[in-house]
Order: structure tokens, then C-alpha cells, then sequence
């Protein structure tokens, strides 16, 4: 029994260990296309930054990208190419 109580330590911290990198693994892969722009953007750290940054220049309350209308969406864009 001590075995198997080992075995599933092992694998539980190795899974604890390995999270991180999974899920920050794909933190940059998602890319969002500026249709007005007609370019695509990473959807990183650093781009929620940007828009953290936009959000909070406006006096906006944060409302999540995805979330945003088409109108909204281009005044980021818009704000995001002049803000390189």
C-alpha cells in the first residue's frame, strides 16, 4: 500500500509542477484578428496590459474583450495602433 501512496504523490506533485506550464503555454497562442486593421494580435500578458491600459485611460469599467460590440472593439483597435 505505501507503494501505491508513493506512486500517487509522485504523480500529483509532478502534476502540480507541470500546470503552470500548460496553462501559460497557450496564454500566447491565442490570436485575435483586427478585422479594421487587417491584422492579427497576440492575446498575451502583454496585450491585456494594452488593454488594461485603455480600459482604465477611458474611465471605462473592465469588461472583458470578448464581451465588447464591433463598435468597441474598433476603438480599441483604433487606440491599440496608435499606442505601439
Amino acid at each position: 500500500m505505501s507503494s501505491y501512496l508513493n506512486h500517487t504523490r509522485v504523480w500529483l506533485l509532478s502534476a502540480a509542477l507541470a500546470a503552470p506550464l500548460f496553462i501559460t503555454g497557450c496564454a500566447g497562442r491565442v490570436r485575435v484578428y483586427d478585422q479594421y486593421h487587417t491584422d492579427y494580435h497576440r492575446w498575451n500578458r502583454g496585450e491585456d496590459r494594452y488593454y488594461r491600459d485603455y480600459v482604465r485611460e477611458r474611465r471605462m469599467n473592465y469588461r472583458d474583450y470578448r464581451r465588447l460590440n464591433a463598435d468597441e472593439q474598433r476603438a480599441y483597435w483604433n487606440w491599440r495602433h496608435d499606442h505601439r
